[in-house]
């Protein structure tokens, strides 16, 4: 690529960054692209609007979720050295883990923790300490999260699982989870910019994520970071160079930029295989070990986004095509569409790749009564209403969670317009709001009766039927 067309690329990216910043309300974003073998960056607007610094490239942002991919690598490195074996069950190498079901306990494998088939319910929101046995902790109050079906049954996303796995990686290191990802990835790739620790992150630029107030107008969220005991499935600050970094390893053969082998390619590429299928989830059609795997416009794609608090980031890697996107944005509830639509531009501008939502059908007012309703996990509910005309989605943390936190906690997401899809009329996608393009399922009982919500790779079981 010459010089000029780079410039055009980089002028491009900034352009449209900002302009996509300014419609979704976002006040701080740092995008980053590696495509043509070339990085290309783009950052526009402030860490904070109470304390506004110019956000680039090496801007700290949380990353949520995203930090898995950190979590499930660093496992495979132990896999390469016979020091894991993803069939074994996990008491093998926790074996002070007690859960709500003792033959489920015995049963989950680490591949099960891994791909989200454990049978486990989302998280526990509980505070177990700053200290080094935050992990240790977490693992005994997990006897009293809920079971949503079978291990090896489902894929139902887990916050606990990945926990879970950091205490794995702790018993097989005998090093905490931070110092154990920092030893066998971060140091090694060379990531100046990626932390676990808030003393760490308070030294450097980063980016405070903001949430609506009750007049809806923007403000600083005070709840800055997860627990610690949340790190292994949420807790990474990094920046967009860094996480191309990260991106290029996961596209390469698991060699550094040095050379220095971290990972056999098999075993690296092996991440991106289907383990188990995904229904009607905007996050993929199936999961890798990790990974989320979809086919938007006929080219294979690995996935992972994150939120935290106001937060949000989104990471596609495209291994076929050598090409990256990473979009790190600072508030809801604009964030997630902003960088789902910072992706889309940059799959089709780089790739000619086209990802599009699926139609939704005409409202049919039979099928409405059908799915209204509350439905809920340990955590949220979710409220699918009708006013005669369409169907309408809420996403609320539970009120008795809010009361009970001793932290600031995401704000609710408020309704928004969705429509069931083509197909069995199950499946359905959300057409507005911070959740716009979400998709989903509803899941029936033995008898026809519909008796749960799948969304965002979670499942909330049905507790009214009642018409809002």
């Amino acid at each position: 690529m010459s010089a000029d067309s780079t410039h055009k690329s980089q002028a491009e990216l900034a352009e449209f960054v900002a302009r996509a910043a300014t419609e979704h309300g976002i006040p701080g974003v740092s995008v980053g692209v590696w495509a043509d073998g070339r990085e290309n960056f783009a950052g526009h607007g402030v860490t904070s609007i109470d304390n506004p610094l110019p956000v680039d490239e090496n801007t700290l942002f949380l990353v949520g979720s995203a930090t898995k991919t950190f979590t499930a690598t660093a496992l495979m490195r132990l896999v390469a050295d016979g020091r894991i074996d993803l069939d074994a069950p996990v008491r093998r190498y926790v074996p002070e883990l007690v859960l709500a079901d003792e033959k489920a306990a015995a049963e989950i494998t680490v591949l099960n923790l891994l791909n989200h088939t454990s049978g486990l319910d989302w998280n526990i929101i509980v505070d177990t300490g700053d200290g080094d046995d935050a992990l240790a902790a977490f693992v005994e109050k997990m006897a009293d999260l809920p079971f949503i079906g079978e291990p090896g049954g489902r894929a139902s996303y887990s916050q606990a699982g990945f926990n879970l796995l950091g205490r794995v990686l702790e018993n097989v290191t005998g090093l905490t989870y931070e110092r154990a990802v920092a030893s066998l990835l971060i140091e090694p790739l060379g990531l100046t910019n990626s932390f676990f620790g808030t003393d760490e992150v308070m030294t450097r630029r980063f980016a405070v994520g903001h949430n609506p107030d009750e007049d809806g107008n923007l403000a600083v969220a005070r709840e800055w970071k997860l627990t610690r005991a949340n790190n292994p499935g949420g807790g990474l600050a990094t920046s967009a160079s860094d996480i191309l970094a990260w991106a290029r390893f996961q596209l390469g053969d698991g060699l550094t930029e040095s050379g220095e082998r971290l990972l056999p390619t098999e075993l690296l590429h092996r991440m991106r295989e289907q383990t188990v299928e995904l229904r009607a989830s905007n996050l993929g059609d199936g999961f890798g070990i990790c990974w989320f795997l979809r086919e938007p416009d006929g080219v294979r794609t690995i996935e992972h986004g994150g939120s935290v608090n106001g937060q949000f980031v989104e990471l596609v890697l495209v291994p076929e095509r050598n090409f990256a996107v990473v979009a790190m944005s600072n508030a809801g509830p604009g964030g997630i569409p902003f960088n789902r639509s910072v992706v889309r531009w940059a799959l089709e501008h780089h790739l000619g790749v086209v990802d599009k939502d699926p139609e939704p059908l005409a409202y049919d007012a039979r099928r409405a009564q059908e799915v209204v309703g509350a439905y809920e996990n340990e955590a949220m509910t979710l409220t699918v209403a009708t006013d005669g005309a369409e169907l309408t989605l809420a996403a609320a943390i539970k009120p008795e969670i809010r009361a009970s936190a001793d932290f600031e906690m995401p704000a609710d997401y408020e309704p928004a317009a969705m429509g069931l899809l083509p197909g069995d009329g199950d499946e359905f996608i959300v057409i507005g709001g911070g959740l716009e393009g979400q998709r989903g399922f509803f899941s029936r009982d033995t008898s026809g009766a519909v008796a749960g919500i799948d969304l965002g790779g979670r499942m909330f079981g049905r507790v009214s039927a009642v018409s809002v």
